[in-house]
């Protein structure tokens, strides 16, 4: 690991390279135009007028809007969840298990949220402690958690669709989310809504609010919470009726087959945010945000049955469904100041956010202790992710920059991000090995029928848990610091260039110099019709997460042969020893490349249509590993390298790699029109379209040397998850009528085909398109009391039956990109005062 330098010299040098670079001084942002749409800082009237667009004609870069009205007609769905509803490129992952059933990917022209980044208010969110592991993400890197900002705080959402690295960091190469809060001066928002499945499951309750207070003259202070409770739901398939879970027949002819309840968990959560800014004096205005969140959760697993090397008889007669419990505690607080000096524009700001993911069970047991097992775990594993950034941003307009005879935008900032992430170990009798072996017979002399199904051994470890040991722990820091600059030029009043570029350091990986440009144009072809383009690099180093996450995971997996089998699996540090002799090493940052080309047109004041092409291109792509076991049940080759390293030689592993070079292509179409039809109201028509492909270039080598034939370190499992995971096609048509006490707003979503791939390519499975239709109708009285009645996926349409079968059961059908549950309806009271 290179030696650290002080920051202060670094920044330093930073200066020093751009001021020697006249190539660095002449470039700016891929779409600083879009830029300065999302972090707008012209005053609440045009942020006001801003969030009534849809989609910005006037940008290089292309950008959607969704304001704070569609966000809360969505029903049933969380922050992340919505915004996967209002716009085309993005889909919402549906991991239906376990530990990440809580923190689910929101994937962007099918690329992983390690690619976008998410503001609040322009400012950089931290990201949440638990890395992606899940059926169509497998990234390891640690998303945002959108959905600890409660809905009733958000304003608007602006959504840049292109690579904005330059400005924000690599890690914007598919684009930004920035969630803008509430800044009215007064008025009081009130809600409550309560709806279920039509299968009578998920039950859901929220509450939101919010208010506004005065400043001085042109300060204000926003206050905003919600809260919320969901009852578990599942809806899988029974077990065969041949597939046993008792050992005696009238216990097995009661027995109902259900074996697995995986599903969306039980959860209750409440978030709260602060929105203020106000005047110091007359050169500055102070600015501060806050959001604190709290949610617990509790998601079920596949069933341990009596007949069960998980059983014992003495603590669970009938067998169990072991629980993870999951404490998820979220914090953020923003202080900062703007101004003006001598015509500059400045900026400067802290950030500070930390999320805690706390894991226990209430229901579970560690089979090596027997009898004298725990059967509830308070403390089994802890992630936390710390995140303090630091800018300066400055800014200037010159109407005749010098040497140039046209006007000129420059913006130049500094900035300096560290970041923690940490784990801690839980409870010894969750993860050790106690004195506990099925004896050979039972008092009364008869043949133990648990030792003659399984043998002496039963499983190791806290049931349907993540665990952390003590060698386990991870504490991985960095510090990355920054300096980019920006130029708009305006040669003619129909044309713009952007260029910009960025300089980073990373104090804890080998490339930690790099450097990162992007270009950027639009002309005005008439007064209606531009064409618009954008070309940017970057480079993105590993997270922390994926460097340091180091866990044991007592849980069912696939096997090669795509069956589901109990599985001790270890996800270990790339760069230790034993990663190193399967095939791994340490890890290496991914290198970025983006283009695109676009037209807007706009004929009509209230009409609007952009169309835009992309290519992305990632080398180096980081992603996990197969499942790496012995085949022969631990006498083979891999066997006696676990037995090297001190671990068993039945258990799993995987660790993070640079798997891929892949390429993104796709094209994002939106359309917006609004129809007056005088007493009948006005109906505003939307149109969404998305095409993506992503291919791989090329792939790490699929065997490490020495352990044997059908052993593959990234295989075709791991490559399904890149390209067939997420819908190649998503189309939105949606019809919001407003007839004067009324407003009606109907959403049509088409979902394009999705595969899962397994390690065994004849398991691979197809599930077709499905159009979901959402519905809310809402009913103003008093201008200020509303009552509304709305349906998520109204005709109940369910992805197809076409997973692989179990014999023990469990949901088949695949990991679609909508929710699984079928239709859904809530009703919904609303105040404003």
């Amino acid at each position: 690991m290179p030696e650290r330098e002080p920051i202060g010299l670094k920044l330093s040098g930073l200066l020093l390279a751009f001021g020697l670079c006249p190539l660095a001084q002449a470039e700016e942002v891929a779409g600083d135009t879009a830029l300065q749409t999302v972090t707008v800082t012209s005053g609440r009237t045009a942020e006001k007028a801003r969030s009534n667009q849809r989609t910005v004609v006037e940008s290089a870069t292309p950008i959607d809007i969704i304001n704070s009205e569609q966000l809360l007609k969505t029903g049933r769905a969380e922050l992340s969840e919505a915004i996967s509803k209002l716009l085309p490129s993005f889909n919402f992952g549906t991991n239906i298990a376990g530990v990440q059933s809580t923190v689910r990917p929101l994937n962007n022209r099918s690329l992983n949220p390690a690619y976008t980044v998410v503001l609040v208010n322009g400012k950089r969110r931290h990201n949440g402690s638990v890395p992606a592991s899940g059926s169509t993400d497998n990234s390891g890197h640690n998303p945002v958690d959108i959905d600890m900002i409660p809905i009733s705080a958000v304003e608007r959402i602006e959504v840049l669709k292109d690579g904005a690295g330059v400005k924000y960091g690599a890690d914007g190469i598919a684009g930004v989310i920035n969630i803008i809060l509430r800044s009215d001066p007064a008025g009081t928002h009130i809600g409550t809504s309560y709806g279920q499945l039509y299968s009578g499951r998920g039950e859901t309750a929220k509450f939101e609010g919010n208010s506004g207070f005065a400043i001085g003259d042109d300060g204000f202070l926003q206050i905003s919470l919600d809260a919320r409770k969901r009852g578990m739901a599942y809806w899988g398939e029974k077990a065969d009726p041949d597939n046993r879970a008792f050992f005696e027949d009238d216990r097995q002819a009661a027995w109902d087959h259900v074996r697995v309840k995986n599903g969306d968990p039980k959860l209750k959560a409440y978030n709260w945010a602060f929105n203020t800014e106000f005047a110091l004096g007359d050169l500055a205005r102070f600015y501060s945000y806050g959001t604190y969140g709290e949610r617990r959760s509790e998601a079920q697993n596949n069933m341990r049955p009596a007949n069960g090397n998980a059983s014992i008889p003495e603590l669970f007669p009938d067998g169990y469904f072991p629980l993870n419990n999951i404490e998820n505690i979220d914090y953020s607080l923003l202080l900062g100041a703007k101004g003006d000096a001598s015509g500059w524009d400045w900026d400067l700001s802290t950030v500070y956010g930390r999320n805690r993911n706390s894991h226990a069970s209430d229901l579970t047991l560690n089979p090596t202790y027997g009898p004298d097992s725990p059967t509830s775990f308070d403390d089994l594993a802890t992630f936390q992710f710390e995140q303090l950034s630091t800018n300066l941003d400055i800014s200037h307009g010159f109407e005749k920059f010098p040497l140039l005879n046209f006007p000129v935008d420059l913006e130049m900032g500094l900035e300096n991000r560290w970041e923690r992430f940490r784990t801690f170990d839980g409870d010894p009798k969750g993860y050790s090995v106690g004195p506990y072996t099925y004896s050979q017979y039972l008092a009364d002399g008869s043949l133990n029928p648990l030792y003659a199904a399984n043998g002496p051994q039963p499983m190791v470890g806290a049931q349907g848990a993540v665990t952390i040991r003590p060698e386990d722990e991870a504490d991985e820091q960095r510090n990355t610091s920054s300096l980019y600059l920006t130029l708009n030029l305006h040669p003619t009043k129909r044309w713009s260039i952007g260029l910009g570029g960025r300089l980073e350091h990373f104090d804890d990986i080998m490339e930690n110099e790099n450097f990162s440009f992007s270009v950027n144009s639009r002309y005005e072809l008439t007064d209606t019709l531009a064409v618009r383009g954008n070309f940017g690099t970057g480079i993105r180093a590993p997270s922390l997460t994926q460097i340091g996450y180091t866990v044991s995971d007592n849980r069912t997996a696939f096997n090669a042969e795509g069956v589901v089998v109990p599985a001790l699996r270890r996800t270990i540090r790339p760069d230790s020893a034993l990663a190193e002799a399967l095939g791994g090493s340490e890890l290496e940052a991914e290198r970025t490349k983006s283009l695109g080309l676009g037209l807007t047109w706009q004929p009509a004041p209230r009409t609007s249509v952009t169309l835009d092409f992309y290519v992305i291109d990632v080398d180096d792509r980081i992603a996990l590993t197969e499942n790496l076991y012995d085949r022969s049940g631990g006498n083979g080759g891999m066997g006696d390298i676990l037995a090297a390293y001190g671990l068993e030689r039945t258990d799993w592993i995987n660790f993070y790699t640079n798997a891929f070079d892949t390429r993104t292509r796709g094209l994002d179409l939106v359309a917006d029109h609004t129809t007056d039809f005088g007493r009948f109201g006005e109906v505003r028509w939307t149109l969404g379209f998305n095409w993506n492909n992503t291919t791989i270039r090329s792939r790490k080598s699929s065997t490490p040397a020495g352990l044997g034939s059908g052993i593959e370190l990234v295989g075709h499992a791991a490559e399904g998850t890149l390209v067939s995971a997420m819908p190649h096609t998503k189309t939105m048509l949606g019809a919001n009528w407003s007839i004067r006490d009324f407003l009606v707003n109907l959403m049509v979503t088409r979902y394009g085909s999705v595969e899962t791939w397994q390690q065994n390519e004849a398991q691979d499975r197809t599930f077709g398109h499905k159009w979901i239709t959402d519905l809310d109708i809402s009913y103003t009285l008093f201008d200020s009391l509303t009552l509304s009645l709305g349906g998520n996926n109204i005709f109940d349409v369910r992805p197809d039956k076409n997973g692989v079968h179990q014999a023990i059961g469990g949901p088949e059908y695949g990991n679609p990109p909508f929710h699984p549950g079928g239709g859904a309806w809530y009703t919904k009271l609303a105040y404003d005062f």
